[in-house]
Formats: structure tokens, C-alpha cells, sequence
């Protein structure tokens, strides 16, 4: 024993290695952590997309395009099924209370924030838990390209003496096309009922009615109108923006026509109320994908759609905001039940 350490100290220093010994051989041996559990897989069978609007529109083509590049990320079919009635409200009702499960969502067009103030249906912004919006396009007065009319000046002076005469159409009774007409009349000082409203499935077959002499001005967006525009069927009059479409140069807002009005619909995408954050979360990404890939960014330059992103929480403030200034616009124009 060394002289400097005495017995007391030198107990201590025994039994203390002899407890810390005896206390490590009795401690639990560590036991491996259990594997993490994988990520439950989705989807794992087909998907179906609603769409509210009729087959060859706009809302048609947008939901068609994110469908097949959604396919290449989900490794499953996504099958757009045409809902249509109602002036959307058939889809959107259809979409709202589905199976909040995940496998099926809707394509959300501005018509949720407007039905239900019609009483055309009970379905509101509330019942979907929004994924994102990836769309806002302005409206747009489209005539026969055999129309006598060459200006909106034109074509609103002639409605002003004969009010009545000429219909109107391009969506159901009260939706986004015919609010865009309605405003558009009260901002020229003329009755909301000077271009009465014959109620369609959509912008669609509204330009083909156009064609066929059926009716006389369809209020819709350029993109829509497009194809007939390219081929010298159809006329664009004036749009319903801030500015002109970089696309259609040529023609003038109603702005620069002194017509103080602006309006336009947007597209966006919902799953049911009821779906689980994980699931929403799974579609936003997946959409935003979709979203910033070139092939969807050539769809919608090429054919003149607008491009907007707002996620799950931005789009849900995004309907609230949209949904109160829907019900105030159609109280002003006499439309709200």
C-alpha cells in the first residue's frame, strides 16, 4: 500500500469499484431498437379524379393533364370521371362526399364559393380539405366569327336598344361565366338581364351552341375557347383582366374600355372534408410536383391557362376570402337566394 493512501481511503476506494462493478454487471443489457415500422404505401389501387365540368373544357383538360403525370408518381391508374349537372354541383357534391380515404379527390373550380349562396347546393369551401390551386384564368366575350360585332363597344350599344334580344352562355345558371356577364352589364350601366343566361354544362358545349346559331355571346376564358379561335369559328371581344393575355395580344380589357370590371375562375384540387393531414400532405407534394414539371408548365402555356400555386393552407384562406366576396357580388346582382 502506497504510504500516501491510508486505510480508510483505501476502503473507500475498494467497496466504491466494488459497487460500481456490481452495479454494471447487474444493469440490463441494452436491447437492439425495434426495426421503424415502413411507411404505409399509397396508393395501392386505382384513383379517381372528379371532375364537375363536361368532357373537352378547360377543367376537363387541366384535370386530364395532372391525372396522367400524377399516374408516373402514384405507380396507379387516376381516372378522370366526368360528374357533370347542376352548374357544377353535381361533381362538387359528388366530390365532397366521397370516402375520405384518399382515393378519391376533385378538381375545385370557383363555382364552390357561389352555389350554395343560390341555393343550388349545400356544398361549400368547408366541405373539402383543399390540396392546392394551380390555376386563375380571367373571362372573355366570345362571338361567332360572323358576328356584326367587331368591339365590345359594338355588341354592348346593340344590346343597350335592344335589351333582350341576344343570349348568353357558357356555364350553369349563377356560375363563374354568368356572374363575369352580370358584372360586366352592371359595370356598362346596363340591367343584369340585358343578355338573358341560357344555362350549359360548361364552356364546352356553350361554343359549340355558339357555332350552331343557338345562342349569341359566350362569356368564358380564352383557353377555353382557343381551339375555335385558331380555327376562325369564334371571335374574342374584350377580356375580363388588369391586362392583356400575353397570348392573345390583341385583345383589349374592359378596363381599357373603360368598363371598370374584372372576374375570372380558377381551378384547384380537394379531397374530402374528414381526409387525414398525411394524405393531404401526400397530394400537395405530389401536385407540386406535377406543378414545377415542364411537361405540365408546356400544357398550360401552350394552351393559355394561367398558372397559380397555392398550397393546402394558402388555398383554404384563398376559398374562405373568395367565398365571402361571392356571396356580397351576387346579393349586389340579385342572385343569392
Amino acid at each position: 500500500m502506497s504510504p500516501k493512501v491510508n486505510r480508510r481511503q483505501f476502503l473507500k476506494m475498494t467497496l466504491g469499484g466494488s459497487a460500481w462493478a456490481l452495479a454494471a454487471g447487474c444493469a440490463p443489457t441494452p436491447q437492439p431498437a425495434a426495426p421503424a415500422q415502413p411507411a404505409e404505401k399509397f396508393p395501392t389501387r386505382p384513383v379517381t379524379l372528379i371532375c364537375p365540368w363536361a368532357a373537352g373544357g378547360g377543367t376537363d383538360r387541366v384535370a386530364r393533364m395532372v391525372a396522367s403525370l400524377l399516374e408516373k408518381d402514384f405507380g396507379q391508374p387516376v381516372n378522370v370521371v366526368n360528374r357533370t349537372g347542376g352548374g357544377g354541383a353535381v361533381g362538387h357534391t359528388a366530390g365532397a362526399t366521397a370516402d375520405p380515404d384518399g382515393y378519391t379527390f376533385t378538381i375545385v373550380t370557383v363555382e364552390i364559393t357561389m352555389m350554395h349562396w343560390m341555393g343550388l347546393a349545400q356544398v361549400g369551401p368547408k366541405d373539402f380539405a383543399p390540396i392546392a390551386q394551380v390555376n386563375f384564368d380571367p373571362a372573355a366575350v366570345q362571338v361567332r366569327a360572323d358576328a356584326k360585332w367587331n368591339s365590345i363597344r359594338e355588341m354592348l350599344d346593340d344590346v343597350k336598344a335592344n335589351p333582350g334580344r341576344y343570349k348568353a352562355s357558357g356555364t350553369g345558371k349563377g356560375g363563374i361565366w354568368d356572374v363575369a356577364r352580370a358584372g360586366m352589364l352592371k359595370a356598362a350601366g346596363l340591367p343584369v338581364d340585358a343578355i338573358p343566361w341560357v344555362p350549359s354544362e360548361g364552356a364546352a358545349p356553350a361554343l359549340q351552341e355558339l357555332i350552331a346559331g343557338g345562342i349569341d355571346i359566350v362569356t368564358a376564358s380564352l383557353p377555353e375557347g382557343a381551339p375555335m379561335i385558331s380555327a376562325g369559328r369564334v371571335k374574342p371581344l374584350a377580356i375580363m383582366a388588369d391586362k392583356r393575355d400575353p397570348l392573345f395580344p390583341n385583345v383589349p380589357t374592359l378596363k381599357e374600355l373603360g368598363i371598370d370590371w374584372v372576374m375570372g375562375a380558377w381551378r384547384g384540387f380537394g379531397l374530402p372534408k374528414g381526409a387525414s393531414a398525411e394524405r393531404v400532405a401526400l397530394y400537395e407534394r405530389a401536385i407540386r410536383k406535377v406543378y414545377e414539371s415542364p411537361e405540365f408548365k408546356n400544357f398550360m402555356e401552350t394552351n393559355g391557362f394561367g398558372m397559380v400555386w397555392r398550397g393546402s393552407q394558402e388555398f383554404a384562406s384563398f376559398m374562405e376570402q373568395q367565398d365571402r366576396t361571392m356571396g356580397q357580388l351576387m346579393r349586389e346582382l340579385g342572385l343569392a337566394k
